[in-house]
């Protein structure tokens, strides 16, 4: 098997093996309908555009070499600074281990804490789970376990703060009250602008109903990590 026979036979593969079919893949490339089944079944173009290479390597998240590409040469480098993209196109997140978010009482709020560490996400999962500014997302750990089962003491849980109480909705939130952080779900009233802060474990009694401008509203929790115990 020559090499381009080795592309159209992995393309076809890859193809196969998801959601997709010829046509609509064309027409993510913003090809005719008939521009891949062409493509692998005839052999026509020879190759892929470097355009059109680049953005299935993407939808398919395969390295480019893979469908044409040249080799990336690996190579030691150094960390780069947090929130700074990698050159594999990841992002490091802030970790602040000593901070916590109580999904209990209430866990003291360490304003001048630095972060110890970061955690590396790949980028474009991050633009597809925010719209906020990368620099505007850390990572903190859960206290308590009021947020059972959904969220358990210790878990690392990603908070976006660009998303919090001008785009307040559904969901799992931060919050500040007073000098402790919580992390409580968010529910809106249907019947009013209220909303209602519970706990998903039901041994623990509910925040209840307020007013949205009485909560001071973090951020969103986008994302949960987890060591099995």
């Amino acid at each position: 098997m020559n090499d381009s026979d080795r592309i159209r036979h992995r393309l076809d593969e890859l193809i196969r093996n998801s959601a997709d079919d010829y046509a609509s893949i064309s027409r993510l490339l913003n090809r005719n309908a008939a521009y891949i089944q062409q493509f692998i079944k005839r052999g026509v173009p020879k190759k892929l555009d470097g355009d059109d290479r680049r953005q299935l390597a993407r939808h398919f998240d395969v390295p480019e070499s893979e469908l044409g590409g040249p080799v990336a040469e690996r190579r030691a480098r150094p960390l780069l600074a947090t929130g700074e993209r990698q050159p594999d196109d990841y992002l490091l997140i802030p970790y602040f281990s000593a901070i916590g978010a109580s999904a209990g009482p209430g866990a003291l709020l360490a304003e001048e804490e630095l972060a110890e560490s970061a955690l590396a996400f790949q980028a474009r999962w991050v633009t597809d789970m925010c719209k906020s500014n990368p620099d505007l997302l850390s990572v903190i750990k859960v206290q308590g376990d009021s947020m059972l089962p959904t969220l358990g003491d210790g878990d690392p849980i990603l908070v976006d703060r660009g998303d919090a109480s001008e785009h307040l909705r559904d969901g799992i939130y931060v919050m500040r009250a007073e000098d402790t952080l919580l992390v409580k779900r968010v529910s809106r009233s249907p019947a009013g602008r209220r909303i209602r802060v519970t706990s998903d474990n039901d041994i623990y009694p509910d925040i209840g109903e307020c007013d949205p401008a009485e909560i001071d509203i973090i951020g969103r929790v986008i994302w949960v990590g987890r060591q099995l115990r």
